[in-house]
């Protein structure tokens, strides 16, 4: 996807904040049994046609609103992805202004995730 000069200058600012880490640093933490909140930060079509298992899901749109009644602890360690990782940097840029702690946006996002052969779950 091309995407616009525009949008990529906010995600690289935002980028320069936020921790990422790899869909690879992901499944290990998995198959560590690390404690984690992922979160989905896609739109709802897109969550519908598929999500890493175990994913919670809170849009973009929605989730400066809704984070803090699904994730009431600031110091939770928390997840977040999208398609390839740049409406997740944003979102965690945003829950870092709400005083999130240990928030990580994972590079690469579900797409990466898919390209890596990973299992998915459908609603």
């Amino acid at each position: 996807m091309q995407h616009a000069p525009g949008f990529l200058k906010i995600v690289e600012d935002a980028k320069s904040r936020v921790r990422e880490c790899t869909v690879a640093d992901v499944a290990q933490m998995r198959a560590r049994g690390e404690k984690f909140t992922l979160v989905d930060v896609r739109e709802d079509n897109e969550w519908a046609a598929g999500h890493l298992p175990g994913a919670v899901h809170l849009g973009k749109g929605v989730i400066e609103r809704d984070v803090e009644t699904t994730i009431p602890d600031p110091g939770a360690k928390i997840v977040l992805y999208c398609g390839g990782g740049f409406r997740s940097a944003l979102a965690a840029d945003n829950l870092q202004e709400m005083g999130y702690k240990n928030v990580i946006s994972m590079d690469g996002g579900y797409k990466g995730w898919i390209e890596a052969g990973l299992s998915i779950e459908k609603p």
